[in-house]
């Protein structure tokens, strides 16, 4: 473990030295103040286009002065900002989006059109500016697919809502050099207020128990924000459960039952609009498994469920980090997420072009085999059996809900399937952690949703599964991206 400090320290400090920009750029650009530009993101799987809708200022730059332009090249998007006189690229971030998650599924393919509400978040700028944005190709390059221009003088004040209520869990200091976390309430209602601020005490607890955070815990800065809903909970469309709720966040995303996000992203900045944020988390009042993450989007996860503390990791490793999935059993939405012959962006997985120059290659363990080998056969029989089990008591749960059956035999049916989850979970983990290679760094085949042709670093990890730790590189990738935010 020492070992594996010590290379991490190493490598970050060669990130943050190759990557330091000098921060005199900021003040020739911008001004000590924040650029919400909104837009629609509209098309189907083989169409997109872009609509400015608003654009507004806040008082306060919560992101880094010093790293303007992204050095980490992660996402399927980036927009970029120039300095409309010069030409000069001034700031970048890259991102993905629920809109590129929608052009992989089946309506989109089938020319089914849907618009998204998207915003970037930019130091506010000095003078007029281009904002531009590129995406990615399936071989990996960026190639711009719109640009306007915007005038920085009359731009309105963000919205401000009386009924938003603020909490901080944890101060560290000036929003410039710390990671600022804001974690949205979502089906809390007014009566629940205390519970909101109960569980965003418990979950800025949690967070920091587990590596690279706890670490870095002096670097971070949490705050609640809460806008109360009118119900409690959430939409369950397969249960037939609607709720009105602040920002509308609903299971059931694109099919898949545990995936859950929102499509109402005005309301959502509206409201996180009230503090400085870098990162996004949305925090559901609700007991069942479910959550989301999109990379520089926003993260989401419920409060009650018994796996809530691995969720909210999980999921702030796709948002913070741009951590791909690591698992492949599991059904998904998405057709073709990882073409063949694209080595994916992500830092912890890849299709192995050049098993000699891994990604990875300065954590590997010494003389570990590329590829490694894995009980890899016996893992896929015992998951699969479980997916086909969990599915099916999660089908009767739901029928139970949308037929009303009686609570306490909804309660039965739910403790049935806690049960068994745990039990699958214990088991699973003491087989993966007594594989050959447990704790050590190589290149496991079965990732990204792909049983062959992709691989993750390690045997086990919060991205492969219910682990209760991140594998090296992920924790490399995510004090990476610490750095980035807190220069």
């Amino acid at each position: 473990m020492k070992k594996i400090l010590i290379i991490l320290i190493a490598c970050l400090s060669l990130f943050i030295s190759c990557n330091q920009q000098d921060s005199t750029s900021f003040d020739r650009y911008f001004t000590d103040g924040t650029l919400r530009i909104d837009y629609f993101h509209t098309g189907d799987a083989v169409s997109e286009t872009l609509e400015i809708d608003a654009v507004f200022q806040y008082e306060d730059w919560a992101g880094s002065r010093i790293h303007l332009e992204d050095p980490l090249n992660y996402g399927t998007y980036c927009y970029k900002i120039y300095d409309k006189s010069s030409g000069k690229l001034i700031y970048s971030r890259g991102f993905d989006s629920y809109f590129k998650e929608y052009q992989l599924t089946t309506p989109a393919i089938e020319g089914t059109v849907k618009q998204f509400h998207e915003s970037a978040i930019i130091p506010f700028p000095e003078s007029v500016i281009i904002f531009a944005l590129d995406k990615r190709d399936k071989t990996g390059q960026l190639h711009e697919i719109f640009r306007t221009e915007i005038e920085p003088e009359l731009i309105p004040e963000g919205p401000k809502d009386p009924d938003v209520r603020i909490y901080t869990s944890l101060d560290n200091g000036d929003p410039d050099v710390k990671m600022d976390i804001a974690i949205i309430g979502e089906g809390y209602t007014a009566e629940e207020e205390q519970k909101f601020r109960d569980d965003l005490e418990r979950f800025t607890d949690l967070f920091f128990q587990t590596e690279p955070y706890t670490t870095h815990r002096n670097q971070f800065n949490f705050r609640g924000v809460l806008k109360p809903s009118s119900d409690s909970g959430i939409d369950e469309p397969r249960a037939g459960i609607d709720k009105q709720t602040a920002i509308s966040a609903t299971f059931n995303t694109m099919g898949s039952e545990r995936y859950v996000l929102t499509e109402d992203n005005k309301s959502l900045r509206d409201i996180a609009g009230h503090v400085p944020y870098d990162a996004l988390v949305i925090m559901v009042n609700h007991s069942r498994y479910g959550g989301g993450g999109i990379y520089n989007f926003y993260a989401v996860f419920t409060s009650d469920n018994l796996n809530s503390s691995y969720l909210f990791l999980h999921e702030f490793g796709h948002s913070f980090a741009g951590l791909a999935d690591e698992y492949y059993t599991s059904s998904t939405a998405y057709n073709d997420f990882y073409p063949a012959g694209y080595e994916p962006a992500e830092p912890n997985i890849t299709a192995l072009p050049d098993p000699e120059n891994l990604k990875w290659k300065h954590l590997l363990t010494p003389g570990i085999p590329i590829p490694t080998p894995w009980n890899k056969s016996e893992y896929d029989s015992l998951d699969l059996e479980w997916q086909s089990k969990r599915a099916g008591l999660n089908d009767h749960i739901a029928s139970l809900k949308k037929n009303g059956a009686p609570e306490e035999e909804i309660e039965a049916a739910v403790e049935q399937y806690n049960s068994e989850s745990s039990r699958r979970d214990k088991e699973m983990q003491a087989f993966l952690e007594n594989s050959a290679y447990a704790g050590e760094v190589g290149a496991f085949e079965g990732a990204g949703y792909m049983s062959t042709g992709m691989y993750r670093p390690s045997i086990n990890c919060i991205m492969f599964t219910r682990a209760g730790y991140f594998c090296p590189v992920c924790q490399e990738a995510i004090a990476n991206v610490i750095a980035l935010y807190t220069e």
